[in-house]
């Protein structure tokens, strides 16, 4: 079966193109060696896969998930590449668009944003771009669908030729081209990319394409020497320039050659809603209180006007029909009573517990989705450059920061996208700060409890507090531990666009799926274990709740816990299971207090805590020592067990200071 790759700028159409051409995901996982996602698609009328590449500027990687899409052009060498170029920044596509030409394998040019492209007043002649580059070109508007059915054909067809596409670079370049293909012509496997295509990657310094290939040092040696004799030739020949700069002048020089036959920009008009929306959203004033605001309104949505009534309705089918159902289904086969208990206190109530805050945790992902797909995630981190560069960071820190918001793991996946080593570092070490969707259903419990009538101000709040401390941290550890790294930032800020319902719901879904399949996994195993601690004590059978396992483990942190304000076994054993997932400290409360139904729990809680100590239990739950997936996800991406050590207790020591100011200041205040 062939394989296809789809390859282009990112903001491109890539992802919605994708969805469009593929039935399914395939697959989803990890590049090999990196953490980064790889989607893997079936073509819809079964032909083949389509893998689809981290959008990219160039093959020459300036981050580390860059260098994936070089590295995968070299090792797994697909048998078709599908280069989807904005219609409306041609120029600027088309140079990723020649490097890939330079590649060898047969190539198609999905022309993608054809409506925007008219709409700014720009006529693409699609045919004598097709004649110029020498390959099939297909106009597409990817949003709509227009297009996607000829290039599926086309893909599916098998009859798309290798270009015969070649760029004289000089005789210097032209003379290091050829001897470092004729080093190279005994050392490369056979379905690997043109000699040409590699040797001019290894002139580039492309390191990526280097890492990849499979050759000795002394081959390395032979190459650096021409590279190096390169230079000096073109130095003699009297241009002043590195090899790498004259590539990238003669490709230029022949983009815009070709743009200005292929583009008729007579009529061209600027993006006046793009720029009427930024001068509104960006504003240097009121651009950050608009975030804010957009955030708060955010939070209104998920807790306080839609998610919490859809909350409620779940948690009385649950703890109603669903458990009574399955009470009966026991009576009637017959189960014995530690079976029924297992079944409908530990599973029922311990998992059940967790899924009543699935409407909100969705409503959050979908919202996050929409900022991504909008195109004002670009703007916002823009907006937040000049504070987060106050931090030691830069505006595309932001972004992980805001993934974080859904889940912690793709949150420090995503800090692959940022250039610099001690940026990407430090954004590792302070997206567990991040209020993730699994301390929701923690945040909506008590908040739902003891601040009814604000409960969207007070989630709202502790979603502040995790940004605060990890910028002061920021600027506390890059003045200690990174002094010396420097910094820059760039960011493309694509057009506004109304997000693709599908796209956006299929994002959603991507993003919320973890969660339930953790509520199969984690909180399942997690529940069944603390029921089973809560069932059984050093005697036996524990004959009351303070006699099990569960209560002497919980005891033995709860006089530490006291000046926190919940210096309770049951706190303490509930954050200690929060270490498994952060979700599974409401499955904890769930059995630890023999709740039948939310109403049951939250009376519960309620005379165990007061306004002030849940409070700072929220707090605690926001910052302490991240869930075990979060962790495991920082030593692969650290590879260094020093800073996944440093991240869990630097966390764990910031809850506890935290959550003792709060807790004892609020009681000097009058609080308590």
């Amino acid at each position: 079966m062939s394989s296809a790759a789809l390859i282009g700028n990112p903001n491109t159409g890539k992802t919605s193109l994708f969805n469009t051409l593929t039935s399914s995901y395939e697959y989803v996982g990890n590049w090999s060696g990196v953490t980064v996602e790889k989607k893997v698609g079936q073509l819809k009328n079964k032909s083949g896969a389509l893998t689809d590449l981290p959008g990219i500027y160039t093959l020459h990687p300036l981050s580390r998930d860059e260098g994936i899409a070089a590295e995968y052009l070299v090792t797994d060498s697909p048998s078709l590449l599908v280069n989807i170029v904005d219609a409306s920044q041609l120029e600027r596509n088309l140079y990723l668009t020649f490097q890939l030409l330079e590649y060898g394998k047969p190539l198609v040019i999905g022309l993608n944003m054809m409506d925007v492209a008219k709409s700014n007043g720009l006529r693409i002649h699609s045919e004598t771009l097709a004649s110029s580059l020498g390959v099939p070109v297909v106009p597409l508007v990817a949003r709509a669908g227009k297009g996607a059915e000829e290039l599926l054909h086309l893909i599916s067809s098998h009859s798309i030729q290798a270009p015969d596409f070649h760029i004289d670079y000089g005789n210097a370049v032209e003379a290091a081209i050829s001897n470092i293909s004729r080093e190279l012509n005994s050392v490369l496997p056979e379905h690997s990319p043109s000699e040409r295509f590699i040797a001019l990657q290894l002139l580039e310094r492309n390191d990526a394409v280097l890492r990849s290939l499979a050759i000795g040092d002394e081959v390395k040696a032979k190459i650096q020497s021409i590279c190096d004799l390169a230079e000096q030739r073109l130095h003699k020949s009297g241009v002043e320039t590195t090899v790498q700069e004259h590539i990238h002048s003669v490709r230029t020089k022949l983009i815009r050659d070709i743009c200005a036959r292929v583009v008729d920009a007579t009529n061209r008009k600027p993006n006046t809603l793009t720029e009427k929306i930024d001068a509104i959203v960006t504003h240097p004033i009121w651009g950050i209180p608009i975030f804010l605001l957009f955030m708060l309104l955010t939070f209104m949505l998920t807790f306080d006007w839609l998610g919490t009534p859809l909350s409620d309705l779940l948690e009385g089918f649950i703890s109603g029909p669903v458990s009574t159902w399955v009470d009966q289904g026991l009576v009637a086969v017959g189960a014995s009573e530690f079976t029924r208990a297992l079944l409908t206190e530990g599973i029922i109530g311990g998992v059940g517990g967790v899924l009543v805050f699935i409407p909100q945790i969705f409503i959050m992902f979908l919202i996050i989705s929409f900022i991504e797909d909008s195109g004002y995630m670009a703007r916002i981190t823009v907006m937040m450059d000049k504070v987060m560069e106050l931090a030691g960071l830069n505006g595309k820190a932001l972004i992980p920061f805001i993934i974080g918001f859904g889940c912690n793991v793709p949150g420090i996946m995503a800090s692959r996208s940022i250039e610099q080593s001690k940026e990407r570092m430090l954004t590792m070490l302070l997206v567990p700060l991040m209020s993730c969707s699994a301390r929701l259903p923690v945040y909506a419990l008590f908040a739902g409890i003891f601040f009814a009538r604000s409960q969207a101000l007070i989630v709202f709040s502790l979603y502040l507090l995790g940004i605060v401390l990890a910028l002061l941290l920021a600027k506390l550890f890059s003045m200690f531990m990174f002094k010396d790294s420097k910094s820059f930032f760039m960011v493309e800020l694509p057009p506004y666009r109304m997000p693709q319902s599908v796209t956006l719901f299929r994002s959603t879904w991507e993003k919320g799926k973890g969660f339930l399949r953790k509520a199969g996994t984690f909180i399942l195993g997690g529940s069944v274990l603390i029921w089973l601690l809560t069932y059984l004590g050093p005697g036996g059978v524990a004959e009351t709740m303070d006699d099990s396992f569960l209560a002497w483990i919980g005891g033995l942190f709860a006089s530490m816990l006291q000046p926190l304000g919940f210096g309770t076994w049951q706190s303490g054993a509930a954050l200690i299971t929060g270490f498994m997932a952060k979700e599974v400290v409401v499955s904890t409360m769930v059995i630890i207090y023999h709740a039948s139904d939310m109403s049951g729990l939250i009376g519960q809680i309620a005379m165990a805590f007061t306004p002030l100590q849940a409070y700072s239990f929220m707090v605690f739950v926001l910052l302490y020592t991240p869930c075990l997936a979060t962790v495991g996800v920082l030593r692969k991406e650290t590879a260094s067990w020093k800073w996944t050590l440093f991240s869990i207790f630097y966390s764990l020591g910031l809850a506890y200071i935290m959550s003792f100011i709060i807790y004892q200041g609020g009681r000097l205040l009058g609080f308590a």
